[in-house]
């Protein structure tokens, strides 16, 4: 048995794999965001897989992304940081994140820094998951098997109402629970008619969410947000700037209809400021952005403790898992963007996304992602 006589430990982390992977979709969309200049079309996801190998024989995986931009930058600062986990014991997961954070922390405690330590705790915990032999929802206490999901990627605004409608059909028929719809159109008065004739088109009993991204003053979010409340909406995403947190307090106040936002912060920091001024009614952090699953579970604990709602955005791959470990309601959001980077697949059934029975993760890379592979780089006690 190997041993790190240095740290008194019994296993330690010997190698890292870091691997930039530009990941293609099928058809471009758009959001709220393209349609008024502020983004353009989106063509592929960018993702940084870390593999942490160990001394033992032990291994995990994990990764993190961006959208349009960034993914060179999250993979220099991986690089820059990596180095100071080998020979670490990986079992120290709490004190690994704030050892890389503070390493980070010229450049903050945020925003990039934390998107690419997201990688490397992500995969300490799907190590500590596959070392136990565990789901990893399972060994973070899972309280159920099955999570209420819904899809997203169908309902984007480049798509007309027939298209979202046969996407939403299509969802629904593979046992996926509810659909949700992008609106934030410049017209407000298409948004209007997109959610009625969808809502038409569904019926009263599949649950309907929309998404705003952001792009709402707070004038039109309670004015929109009024003309919407008809249509028994499960939620409204993302009315407001994602830094407004007093405009989403005085919306959820105002409105009937639930309102979440969380997905675009990149902090457990900024999260809590919701959760502590009662801001939202529900949170929708995402573990990547705010550095990984350790901070994601301080968030998570805390949104409990207010009784909130959690409906994590994005990378159903990781939140299937932390949302089956979340004591109060909760959703996962289905897209199929990343299902072809892994080998395996998530089951999908009755409403639900259900929680695979494979150790860690449960997740293998796929050999095509070699074609989709930018850049990789591996780190060692000789690198």
């Amino acid at each position: 048995m190997s041993t790190n006589t240095k740290n008194n430990v019994q296993d330690a982390i010997r190698q890292i794999t870091l691997t930039s992977i530009e990941v293609p979709l099928t058809t471009a969309v758009s959001d709220a965001k393209v349609l008024t200049g502020r983004q353009k079309a989106l063509s592929a996801v960018s993702l940084l897989v870390a593999q942490i190998d160990t001394e033992q024989g032990g291994y995990g995986l994990g990764f993190t992304y961006t959208l349009r931009v960034g993914a060179s930058a999250q993979m220099a600062l991986a690089k820059e940081v990596a180095p100071l986990l080998v020979g670490e014991d990986p079992s120290d997961i709490g004190r690994l994140w704030n050892k890389l954070c503070w390493a980070a922390a010229s450049v903050g405690r945020s925003g990039v820094a934390t998107q690419a330590i997201a990688a490397f705790d992500t995969a300490l915990w799907d190590l500590k998951a596959r070392r136990a032999n565990l789901p990893l929802a399972k060994l973070l206490g899972a309280w159920r098997e099955g999570v209420p999901c819904y899809n997203t990627s169908g309902g984007y605004l480049q798509a007309s109402v027939g298209e979202i409608v046969d996407r939403a059909s299509q969802s629904l028929a593979r046992g996926i629970g509810g659909i949700k719809m992008k609106v934030g159109h410049p017209d407000q008065a298409k948004d209007l008619a997109r959610v009625e004739a969808i809502r038409k088109q569904l019926g009263d009993n599949v649950p309907l969410m929309v998404d705003v991204n952001q792009q709402w003053d707070r004038t039109s979010a309670l004015r929109m947000g009024k003309a919407l409340e008809c249509y028994h909406l499960q939620w409204i995403e993302e009315p407001l700037d994602a830094y407004d947190v007093q405009g989403h307090k005085a919306l959820a106040e105002a409105l009937i209809t639930p309102v979440g936002t969380g997905e675009m912060l990149t902090s457990a920091g900024e999260v809590e400021r919701y959760i502590e001024q009662d801001a939202v009614d529900l949170v929708m952090h995402d573990a990547p952005r705010i550095g990984g699953i350790t901070p994601f579970l301080k968030v998570a604990a805390q949104a409990q403790n207010k009784g909130l709602m959690m409906v994590p955005h994005f990378v159903m791959e990781i939140h299937i898992h932390l949302a089956a470990a979340y004591p109060l309601e909760t959703w996962v959001e289905h897209f199929e963007w990343l299902e072809s980077v892994f080998n395996e697949r998530l089951r999908i059934a009755d409403g639900k996304m259900w929680v695979p029975d494979r150790p860690g993760l449960g997740l293998s890379l796929h050999e095509r992602v070699q074609q989709w592979t930018v850049a990789k780089v591996v780190i060692n006690a000789q690198s």
